[in-house]
């Protein structure tokens, strides 16, 4: 059975730059009703719920709620983590590790105590990695929690891909799959525009495409060393899957699930592409991969078990 919404009520865990940017992408969203903005500093919370209010009278009317109290997370439908240590100039994601899962260890037990019936995404880096860690310490039914995964550098990619295909990245169905980070790939053999291969498309050049991943892998890493962090683009794919969940879309989207006996790959967690529906991860498919891509697959598989 489908999980019913009687309230539409997201809670944010860790309101920094993202949390705060993907609760103003909520608002912008219409259709939650209640938001919970949840972390150690009231004071600021407050201060962040009060000048959010005061945009709502041109956006949709919903109830923020400011609290460091876990009480508040109770009867929520989804709860977005994104509390963790923030990437830094010069490290990668994995480099962050060690300390997000201590976090996450202490986050997911409180929450699965007060919202037991809340789907859970991840979004706090490195997302694969907490992602499988805050699998291990629950007993959820499967696909009630999943990572954010890929989906922003899928996002990333068929932006660099229609700059010079010059066509509306809405139309390109091309993927970046396996960790969101260094060992991500990109699933060319597959890549359509209207069912046609992307590679027999006008236009198509297999080194700009390679190129496109290029600047897809290094997004981040340039926007950190530009600004000090990401905020939009990963707000903007949050609000999306709050949306696609709670109009149970079924939508195919690239997220992070815990893998077992995909391609011959199992524990770890990876973006592949799922169905995203009222129940979170419905179903996860297995799309055609060419050697290569298989390949890839299994060295970023292999990479993040090292971390878990």
């Amino acid at each position: 059975m489908p999980k019913k919404f009687d309230n539409n009520k997201v809670t944010i865990i860790g309101c920094g730059h993202v949390g705060m940017t993907a609760a103003f992408a909520l608002a912008h969203s219409k259709i939650v009703n209640e938001l919970v903005l949840f972390g150690r500093d009231l004071k600021r919370l407050k201060g962040e719920a009060l000048d959010l209010d005061h945009s709502l009278s041109f956006l949709h009317s919903m109830r923020i709620k400011p609290s460091a109290n876990y009480m508040d997370v109770k009867e929520s439908d989804i709860v977005i983590i994104t509390a963790g240590a923030a990437q830094k100039p010069g490290e990668t994601r994995l480099d962050l590790a060690a300390k997000n899962i201590k976090i996450i260890e202490q986050i997911i037990p409180q929450v699965v105590r007060y919202a037991p019936d809340a789907i859970i995404i991840i979004v706090a880096n490195p997302v694969d990695v907490l992602t499988y860690h805050a699998i291990k310490l629950t007993h959820l039914p499967k696909g009630r929690i999943f990572g954010s995964g890929t989906l922003l550098d899928t996002t990333r990619f068929r932006f660099h891909l229609s700059k010079f295909l010059q066509i509306n990245p809405k139309s390109i169905h091309a993927y970046i799959l396996g960790e969101h980070g260094d060992s991500s790939f990109p699933v060319l053999s597959s890549a359509t525009v209207a069912s046609q291969p992307l590679n027999l498309f006008p236009n198509f050049s297999h080194q700009k495409a390679l190129e496109a991943y290029e600047k897809t892998r290094q997004a981040a890493y340039q926007i950190i060393a530009s600004k000090g962090y990401t905020q939009y683009g990963i707000a903007a794919v949050i609000a999306y899957l709050v949306k696609t969940i709670f109009s149970d879309s079924k939508e195919v989207l690239p997220v992070s699930v815990p893998l077992r006996n995909y391609l011959d790959i199992s524990d770890v967690a990876l973006s592949v592409p799922c169905i995203v529906g009222r129940n979170g991860v419905e179903q996860i498919l297995t799309p055609k991969l060419d050697w290569q891509e298989k390949k890839l697959l299994e060295k970023s598989a292999q990479k993040l078990k090292a971390y878990l």
